[in-house]
């Protein structure tokens, strides 16, 4: 494979130059890596989360034979800023995206940050993105400059969009990239059931020579949910199942239209449950291809969000509020990893980790010093942590910046949150308030602690705020 333009510089810059390190090159196999990412899926809906209506079990099965973590977060309460820190490592303030991006946005990934696909790809990986990208506008709707998925170390890009990306339409053809054509038989091909064979077919092609990295970027559960009847259907039968009505745009309420019955359910809604039913049967199908293959040991798998779920059409619970909030409804999100070959299964761990700890862990994993990287990453190496080499994490906070013009359409407001142990403070800057939360004894932030703990709140205020001089 040839090395070329920025990929070169990127290997340069690791110190690698252009002999790529070959899987085995050091007497050890070099592991695959799969990284399915669901979009807007909420913490409490996953089966081994505790969620008794959705059905979920290969990823309950992977939790189980893997790890699973209780303290898992985004970097930020929305995708693009959540995206750009697992690309990079960083915060997102550091990156300058911090907000979604919009359809025709100047801002994008800059390109010269070292992304965890050029991290591979410095080791002799094969790459690959299905899905959703989200970090750049789009030229053909008005953008100044787009920055794709392949100027950031991808060799392959498959079934990503090129226009937008929200208020989808979920079976083919897709508003969001009208140049995808059919692949799956049948009058009508679902999106999430084209990404699973997408990521199948992708794993199809690779020998056990080259080892791979695919990234599985789900655009499901997202805005406007739409399942597939049959499955809709299913859930819909299912004691306690949540009802709206059709859109107005929807009136005949064809199942096959956008905005059909049951889409603005608040709980147990079952277009939200039809969706993660396949994105569930796509994680089978994976570890049926990985195990054909003979792959499926040496293998690393990791399942999670990129933010906390909407809650105009699902309930976060025991967790408060969701996706654009700085509670943690908005924050915490599910994570699951999975690794035969190094990873002790059954295991729950409960250290707080973020986004922004993906970059360097992999980096450790590989034998790659951060200090070769373009960017220094602010995320933490979990990979003793992972390999049970380590019980616990060094003593650290995690903080978050979200400034708004206005409240988010979803209700969340402008403001700033750092967790310290087991304390989290909300700073909101539209009224200058703060909150105070003790998240052991009080997971769903009910009762605010601010005037009863002023030493603590001041204390955590000064930190983020000394945070905040830092990384803008």
């Amino acid at each position: 494979m040839a090395v070329t333009g920025k990929i070169r510089m990127a290997l340069t810059a690791l110190g690698i130059g252009s002999t790529l390190f070959a899987a085995g090159g050091t007497g050890k196999k070099t592991p695959n890596v799969i990284f399915i990412l669901a979009d807007d899926l909420g913490y409490a809906e996953l089966g081994c989360y505790g969620n008794s209506f959705n059905e979920t079990p290969n990823l309950d099965k992977l939790a189980r034979n893997g790890v699973r973590f209780t303290n898992a977060y985004a970097a930020q309460t929305v995708s693009s800023p959540t995206r750009a820190a697992l690309m990079t490592g960083l915060y997102p303030p550091r990156t300058g995206i911090i907000d979604y991006l919009r359809p025709d946005d100047p801002k994008h990934l800059n390109e010269d940050y070292t992304t965890i696909a050029e991290v591979f790809k410095s080791r002799g990986y094969h790459t690959g993105l299905i899905g959703k990208w989200h970090q750049t506008g789009y030229a053909r709707v008005g953008a100044p400059y787009e920055s794709s998925p392949d100027r950031h170390g991808f060799d392959e890009v498959l079934v990503s969009e090129n226009e937008e990306i929200g208020s989808g339409t979920w079976f083919h053809p897709y508003h969001f990239n009208k140049d995808i054509e059919k692949l799956l038989a049948g009058n009508k091909e679902f999106l999430v059931d084209r990404l699973n064979e997408e990521a199948v077919r992708f794993i199809d092609r690779q020998d056990n020579k080259t080892p791979f990295f695919l990234y599985l970027s789900h655009y499901a559960v997202h805005t406007d949910l739409h399942g597939k009847p049959e499955d809709v259907d299913y859930f819909r039968s299912k004691s306690g199942a949540g009802t709206s009505d059709p859109s107005k745009n929807n009136p005949d309420n064809d199942p096959y239209k956008k905005w059909p019955a049951g889409y603005k359910a608040k709980r147990n809604n079952p277009h939200l449950a039809a969706q993660l039913r396949v994105i569930d049967n796509g994680v089978g199908e994976i570890l049926r291809k990985l195990e054909e293959k003979g792959m499926l040991d040496n293998t690393l798998i990791v399942f999670t969000s990129d933010n906390g779920g909407e809650a105009t059409i699902t309930s976060n619970a025991p967790l408060r509020d969701g996706k654009s909030s700085q509670y943690e409804g908005g924050l915490r999100v599910a994570k699951i990893v999975y690794f035969p070959a190094k990873i002790p299964g059954g295991r729950v761990i409960d250290e707080s980790v973020v986004t922004y700890d993906y970059l360097p862990t992999f980096c450790e994993m590989l034998g790659i010093k951060k200090k070769k990287l373009f960017q220094q990453p602010d995320g933490i190496s979990l990979w003793p942590l992972w390999t049970g080499k380590a019980n616990k994490l060094a003593k650290r906070s995690l903080y978050w910046h979200y400034p708004l013009e206005r409240p988010h359409f979803l209700g969340g407001r402008s403001a700033a949150a750092i967790r310290s142990g087991d304390w989290k403070l909300i700073e909101f800057y539209d009224s200058g308030t703060f909150e105070l939360y003790n998240l052991k004894n009080d997971i769903g932030e009910t009762n605010n602690l601010a005037d009863q703990y002023p030493d603590i709140t001041a204390k955590l205020a000064k930190e983020l705020e000394a945070w905040r001089k830092e990384v803008l």
